[in-house]
């Protein structure tokens, strides 16, 4: 046994380093280390590295509440979000706390002693064991490991070179040549004008169905004069609140008015376009506004490529892969010298971690959520992630300040465990309520939520404000308790003796 910490956070993505911040905060005399299976922190921004890697929220969102972004720039690069991880790490300690290669293998928890025993693999020291009264998941739901491409007929044929946007090579070389990526995601319209810009001969988006997309400012003009004129939290506050009200407003209308919205998204689609591509066939999905994730197109990058003709966007199926591009079920060809599977990624809840509860493995698929941040009948551990319609961020950063609410409660009343108890008569529905491929293929191994709180998980901001900051702890379905230790052993009856 390594060492016996109050908190293990497993990751040190945007979620481990928010969790640390907020536990040095509100609860400076807990004992805690991070670890994370890479070499490097920063989880998604130090994994992807394909050209154009960007966010797909706003960075006023997307950066900590604690340490507001600065920069011009309200929709990022990659690079600019790594190193705005790694300052704020640096700037609170946090790096200083980190384990790197460190990939947490099991976890197995003993009501006796009440305390986690974490299996960590080490590329050095092989299986470590660290015990921990609580255990904090900040590793997402994506499989780091690899992504997700169909099993396309007759890919051993093309004589190109086949990527995917997750394990992006540093010695691809696409100058002057014919590209194809397969997909119609986030992913996709960012390596489109980005391989376009950069030397690529012709960029072609391959779709099987359209996406919506949204043209958006890459820098915020509203928060960059705020910054301007008043004190840097202030304007801050105001800039967050404006995007949360909007995004809030985008997504209520498209719920609300899936019609009106669909022709606004189109229109905003037409205007960008110029007719230099057929909108009705080309970007009109055939599911409603934000089924999926809006795609946004940072200054309408994407549509000028489509402009001048350096990319452009193709709708049909892969009837399959020749030696010099493929073959499309219309009879069409598109040749291509490299094809990159823009094609999804893989859920892996609890980043794959085994559970133990006193002996006994859970079913995920049995689990409800509670509050979006706890696991029926299982004690002492929480996870983050964030929200599907909005920033990541903003659900994680109330997540963590509630995570560090509940370690206050305990410690005060005196408890070592608390566990949200399941209840009887929930009515179940889908943990993820996305049409999105990748939610889809994984929903039969991920637990659920119900119809009604606790158990249900708003994709709402001021709901979860209310919920998660003011809401009670002692809330009647989070049960707490003492360690049981082990009953001592019943003393013994000396024998009898035989009477003489």
């Amino acid at each position: 046994m390594n060492e016996d910490l109050d908190v293990l956070i497993v990751g040190a993505g945007i979620s481990g380093i928010g969790a640390a911040y907020y536990l040095q905060r509100d609860c400076p005399e807990r004992s805690y280390a991070i670890v994370e299976g890479r070499d490097a922190l920063g989880g998604t921004w130090d994994l992807f590295r394909y050209p154009g890697i960007r966010s797909d929220s706003d960075m006023h969102t997307l950066g900590y509440s604690f340490r507001p972004w600065k920069e011009e720039k309200a929709i990022a690069d990659g690079p600019a979000i790594l190193r705005y991880l790694e300052e704020t790490a640096a700037e609170y300690g946090i790096d200083e706390k980190i384990r790197f290669g460190h990939w947490v293998k099991a976890a197995r928890w003993s009501s006796e002693t009440a305390r986690w025993t974490v299996t960590v693999a080490t590329k050095d020291r092989g299986d470590v064991l660290i015990r921990c009264r609580w255990l904090f998941m900040c590793s997402g739901y994506y499989d780091y490991e690899t992504g997700y491409t169909p099993d396309f007929e007759g890919m051993a044929d093309f004589r190109g070179r086949v990527v995917h946007p997750q394990k992006w090579p540093s010695d691809i070389d696409y100058q002057d040549k014919k590209v194809v990526v397969v997909g119609s995601g986030a992913t996709a319209v960012t390596l489109v004008p980005a391989m376009a810009r950069s030397g690529a001969a012709k960029v072609t988006m391959l779709q099987r169905s359209p996406s919506y997309v949204l043209s958006t400012p890459a820098e915020d003009a509203v928060a960059n004069g705020l910054r301007r004129v008043l004190p840097r939290r202030v304007a801050y506050a105001l800039t967050k609140w404006k995007n949360v009200l909007l995004s809030i407003l985008l997504y209520t209308l498209c719920q609300k008015l899936p019609r009106l919205a669909r022709k606004l998204l189109m229109g905003g689609v037409r205007k960008g376009t110029e007719g230099a591509v057929d909108v009705d066939t080309h970007f009109n999905p055939h599911y409603e506004p934000w089924d999926q994730r809006l795609c946004l197109i940072p200054d309408g990058d994407f549509f000028e490529e489509l402009k001048s003709g350096r990319a452009d966007v193709v709708t049909d199926r892969i009837a399959r892969f020749t030696e010099t591009g493929v073959l499309l079920e219309s009879g069409d060809t598109l040749d291509a010298d490299l094809i990159v599977t823009a094609t999804g990624l893989k859920l892996k809840f609890l980043g794959g971690v085994e559970l133990e509860v006193d002996g006994k493995t859970p079913d995920p698929t049995e689990m409800y959520v509670y509050r979006g941040m706890m696991l029926s009948d299982v004690p002492n551990l929480s996870f983050a992630v964030g929200y599907t319609n909005a920033s990541w961020t903003l659900k994680v950063d109330l997540t963590c300040a509630a995570v560090t609410r509940l370690l206050n409660h305990m410690a005060t009343q005196g408890h070592d465990v608390a566990m949200a108890g399941r209840e009887e008569g929930l009515e179940d529905t889908p943990l993820l309520d996305l049409s999105s491929g990748y939610v889809q293929r994984a929903l039969g191994e991920l637990p659920k939520q119900a119809s009604r709180d606790p158990w249900q998980i708003h994709q709402n901001y001021l709901k979860d404000l209310i919920t998660l900051k003011y809401s009670r702890v002692d809330d009647g379905t989070m049960l707490f308790s003492r360690a049981r230790p082990l009953a001592a052993p019943k003393p013994q009856r000396p024998p009898l003796r035989a009477s003489a």
